[in-house]
């Protein structure tokens, strides 16, 4: 009997990938967590190349006084100035949020290789009003830790009520 246990457990092994989709999403939760704080909607985004974090944001349309100064929008701009050009077609953006119509835009011409999101926005939400605003090559996907990003975003908007 515990040979077969044995033989089974073998077969069972599964490798962890240490820095996979949920260990940066926690990363943009944690920017999330940054923009809560500030009294802003707690959407965080990390940018991350070769599997390493090369840009860090969240939002700060209130602390700016810009509605353009989204998490996604901050990002895309600390990623493009690092890296020296202004296409991230190697790169990840890890947003708890799906990115709204602008930042889609703006992610379609900075031709982001793979987009990962947490949480849906069931009403301003890029997949709602232009599905085709991201590049062709963009991979996207969507509910990455989507109950912690969701409940962020209902406490935020409930203390405002």
């Amino acid at each position: 009997m515990r040979s077969g246990y044995l033989s089974l457990c073998q077969k069972e092994v599964i490798m962890i990938e240490p820095f996979n989709d949920e260990y940066f999403m926690k990363k943009a939760f944690s920017e999330a967590l940054l923009a809560y704080e500030k009294g802003e909607i707690p959407v965080g985004a990390v940018v991350v190349a070769k599997g390493k974090i090369i840009a860090r944001a969240h939002n700060l349309t209130e602390t700016l006084n810009d509605v353009t100064a989204h998490a996604e929008m901050q990002a895309i701009t600390a990623a493009a100035n690092l890296l020296g050009g202004k296409y991230l077609n190697d790169c990840v953006l890890y947003v708890t949020l799906e990115p709204c119509v602008m930042c889609a835009g703006a992610l379609g011409w900075s031709q982001i290789g793979k987009i990962v999101f947490g949480a849906y926005d069931e009403k301003r939400g890029y997949q709602n009003y232009a599905e085709g605003a991201l590049h062709p090559k963009t991979a996207v996907v969507g509910g990455v830790l989507e109950t912690e990003c969701r409940e962020l975003m209902q406490a935020f908007f409930r203390e405002k009520r």
